[in-house]
């Protein structure tokens, strides 16, 4: 795939592709899922790990973020300086330094919303409502050329106009859908119902 993984020092840059399994591996957590959210809402390049476990722990425990406790941080700070960054970062999805506590994103983080549109579990089936709407396309474009009343109270170019305005019409909506469901585009991670 196009994703990237950089690694690199003063001397010399590496770029080996991360793949799908891999991608698809370190999403499969909910707590990872988590880290990328808060990573993508950051503006900045870098975030250390505390203000990091103490969101997740928040989501997590369905607390404010000022009412997260010491031991609800320290478990989610562990678990993820101690698993979930180092699977990350050998996967190339963030570098994570842990002597400093700080995790950056790469390139590959860009690209994780590409992979969670294909395996999101409760929305839409997109390729099948399309296939519908297509569907329904073919049989109006049929019945128009046939000339069967009640379709012959609008010329042909009427109902051509009908069917480009529900093809625009659902392509925004679900871009619209989408936008709301990436990692990062909004206050809280699109998995938390609330």
């Amino acid at each position: 795939m196009g994703v990237a993984k950089q690694r690199g020092n003063e001397e010399a840059e590496v770029s080996t592709p991360v793949s799908e399994d891999e991608l698809f591996d370190v999403l499969s957590n909910q707590r990872r899922r988590y880290a990328v959210h808060v990573l993508k809402q950051e503006e900045q390049a870098a975030i250390d790990i505390g203000p990091m476990a103490r969101q997740i722990a928040a989501w997590e425990n369905d607390v404010e973020l000022s009412q997260v406790d010491y031991s609800e941080r320290k478990r989610v700070y562990t678990a993820l300086q101690q698993q979930h960054l180092p699977r990350m970062d050998e996967a190339g999805v963030v570098e994570f330094d842990k002597d400093r506590g700080v995790v950056e994103p790469t390139a590959a983080l860009a690209d994780v919303d590409l992979y969670l549109d294909v395996v999101r579990g409760k929305e839409m089936p997109w390729n099948e409502y399309y296939l519908g709407l297509s569907g329904v396309a073919v049989a109006l474009t049929a019945v128009v050329g046939a000339d069967l009343w009640p379709f012959t109270a609008f010329s042909d170019f009427s109902w051509l106009v009908a069917v480009v305005i529900a093809f625009a019409c659902s392509a925004l909506a679900h871009r619209y859908y989408v936008t709301e469901l990436e990692l990062g585009s909004t206050e809280e991670p699109p998995e938390l119902d609330r």
